[in-house]
């Protein structure tokens, strides 16, 4: 097959626009560079997130592998060598390509292009791709072989920048949206809000183990402290709790001050047994983590942190309230408000860690009774349960 430059814009602003999939365009346009003579080893396409904690997202394509990869990096990634005074940081802060023979290296070239030479790159080619929104997102080609790119292929490359931009902009925008509902809502409901089926007045249900969790003495605390002092414990307290919820696939719903709200839904899939032992293993996870914390906050002449954690199962709601203009996220239901005022016991029982019987059947070896205690807003007393395991 022999194409043209107009062969692969048209490609790329018709069909491949339309795959709505970062990979399958990558590996669209890659192979169609292929055909046209181009000796292209590598290609990378990078994307930028409008997110406070991902960077970017992007596709590697390689010649000599028979699959893509599809990447995400953090924020935190731009405050390191791999970023600064990498070709991408230049293209895209100076809006211009960049190119640099790999066959003359020196000690001063950044570490991303002995990596292209490593693996038998000869030639490395970098530009800017502009969307319409006037955001800089690049692109890097490799080339292998004695010569590497010759002039015709640069002008092939220029040529095609805007043809690219506009193929990879609706997916970019699109995954930019659906990441930024996800770190704010979580994945179940940034979901759903994504697809339309949660509105203003729209409610959803599920099943679910709930975890409460609330900082002790935090509003004394905070009275003393600098706002630079409040943000950072909150931080390092919710990074705890949050990395121990969703690495056992739960979810946190809402921030609620200095409290956490989570959820481990329950299904056909997923016993309530399973997502019980889940749940409870994320709050002595963070348990442990706290103490880590501490440590660190300690060693700088930082006061330490505590908190407190309750689980309770049972009937979960979330939607959209608010006026036609302005709407907020919210979870409701009588599990959310029981499991609240189980966590106000917590300090009262010396109990870091307090669990309804809803928590403790089907998991009575790793429980124990702290006894029957009347809770605000319920009939009759309940009993409730602590970890065996020492938190």
């Amino acid at each position: 097959m022999t194409l043209s430059g107009g062969d692969i814009a048209d490609w790329l602003i018709g069909e491949g626009r339309l795959l709505g999939d970062g990979i399958a365009i990558a590996e669209g346009f890659a192979s169609r560079l292929v055909a046209c003579g181009v000796p292209l080893l590598r290609l990378r396409i990078a994307q930028r997130f409008a997110n406070p904690l991902l960077a970017a997202w992007g596709v590697i394509w390689r010649r000599d592998l028979s699959k893509s990869e599809d990447y995400v990096i953090s924020t935190t990634l731009l405050e390191t060598s791999t970023w600064i005074g990498s070709p991408f940081q230049q293209v895209v802060q100076q809006r211009a390509s960049f190119r640099r023979r790999l066959t003359e290296l020196g000690s001063d070239d950044h570490i991303a292009l002995h990596e292209m030479a490593e693996i038998g790159g000869t030639d490395f080619f970098a530009m800017p791709l502009e969307f319409g929104d006037g955001s800089i997102q690049g692109m890097s080609l490799v080339a292998d072989g004695k010569h590497g790119f010759d002039e015709h292929h640069i002008a092939l490359f220029e040529g095609l920048r805007h043809p690219l931009a506009a193929a990879m902009e609706p997916v970019a925008m699109r995954r930019s949206t659906r990441s930024l509902l996800k770190t704010y809502l979580g994945k179940g409901p940034a979901e759903a809000v994504n697809a339309g089926s949660i509105r203003r007045g729209d409610l959803t249900s599920e099943t679910a183990v709930v975890m409460f969790s609330d900082l002790r003495g935090f509003t004394e605390k905070s009275r003393r402290w600098s706002d630079r002092q409040v943000l950072d414990a909150l931080d390092g307290y919710f990074e705890l709790v949050v990395e121990a919820v969703q690495k056992r696939q739960g979810e946190v719903l809402k921030f609620l001050g200095d409290g956490i709200l989570a959820i481990f839904p329950i299904s056909a899939a997923v016993s309530k047994s399973t997502r019980c032992m889940a749940a409870l293993e994320a709050a002595l996870e963070a348990r442990q983590a706290l103490r880590q914390l501490n440590e660190a906050r300690t060693k700088t002449d930082q006061e330490t942190l505590d908190f407190g954690t309750a689980l309770h199962v049972g009937n979960v709601t979330y939607g959209n309230i608010g006026s036609p203009a302005r709407l907020d996220f919210t979870v409701i239901g009588e599990t959310v408000n029981l499991a609240s005022r189980i966590e106000g016991l917590c300090k009262t029982l010396g109990e870091p860690i307090l669990c309804s019987d809803s928590i403790s059947r089907g998991l009575e070896r790793h429980m124990r009774s702290v006894g029957t205690h009347a809770i605000s807003g319920v009939a009759e007393p309940i009993e409730l349960f602590a970890p065996s395991e020492s938190p």
